[in-house]
């Protein structure tokens, strides 16, 4: 709680103000970010790309050190896309360099924060030293017990449902039942978040209002908030923010509350 904070905030910051208005029993079990704005920040800086992409690690760090210290049960990440695979070749390559070398300088302090590591996607597709440093983050911290951090990598929304269902339907098939008989149920315990709490928070940085192919069945009803800060610049009070403002919402799932007038 606050205490977790108390070597890492100043007094009188805004960060301890939005933490000291946090309700700790209403923290959202998973959130997920669109790190988006990269590019914008380097091409501002008169800098290429790829200096977005290297500035974009601190906010990185700065989220999940946050999440971590909130007691999250998940924090999702948006890294790669499989559309990103359009991109320029170095800056592809770079990404991917980027990748292996946050996971083996920060896998000590994963580690100490007790944090589970895993990827979504098709990472199968990866190249194999990328694959390999993936393999030795998630054993390592396969038994921790604190917050799960996802990193999608070679993700999307729509290829996660068409791999749930095909999964779901192989199953189907295999205990001898009728395709009409495939339900929401089956298919979403087929997906790559299967084992995360439902997604409560989205968020998305530099100011665009899409989901960009991002975790399109899991954000059937989670709240969206969309925030200027450009993705380098994103700390731990933008993330606190978000959840000020989410915990200011009152969720209704599709449904409509009764409201009585008073006579």
């Amino acid at each position: 709680m606050l205490a977790d904070f108390k070597d890492v905030v100043e007094k009188g910051s805004r960060d301890e103000r939005l933490l000291s208005s946090i309700a700790w029993d209403r923290l959202p079990r998973h959130v997920a970010i669109i790190m988006d704005g990269n590019g914008r920040w380097a091409a501002k800086r008169g800098q290429p790309r790829i200096a977005g992409h290297r500035a974009g690690v601190e906010a990185v760090r700065a989220s999940v050190d946050t999440g971590a210290r909130l007691g999250l049960g998940a924090l999702t990440l948006y890294a790669f896309s499989t559309e990103n695979w359009k991109r320029p070749r170095y800056e592809v390559d770079a990404l991917m360099r980027m990748l292996r070398k946050y996971l083996r300088l920060e896998l000590n302090e994963i580690e100490r924060q007790n944090i589970r590591f895993r990827t979504i996607g098709r990472t199968h597709e990866l190249a194999p030293n990328v694959r390999q440093e993936i393999a030795r983050a998630s054993e390592r911290t396969d038994k921790n017990t604190g917050m799960v951090l996802s990193v999608a990598l070679n993700y999307g929304g729509r290829a996660e449902i068409v791999d749930g269902a095909r999964a779901a339907m192989a199953k189907l098939i295999s205990e001898e039942r009728r395709p009409q008989d495939l339900s929401e149920e089956d298919i979403a315990r087929q997906l790559y978040t299967r084992d995360l709490p439902e997604l409560d928070l989205l968020v998305r940085t530099s100011g665009e209002l899409r989901i960009s192919n991002f975790l399109l069945w899991q954000s059937a009803y989670a709240e969206i908030y969309v925030t200027d800060t450009l993705w380098p610049d994103f700390r731990r009070v933008h993330l606190l923010e978000a959840i000020v403002d989410y915990q200011q919402r009152r969720r209704r799932f599709g449904g409509l509350k009764l409201v009585v007038n008073a006579k």
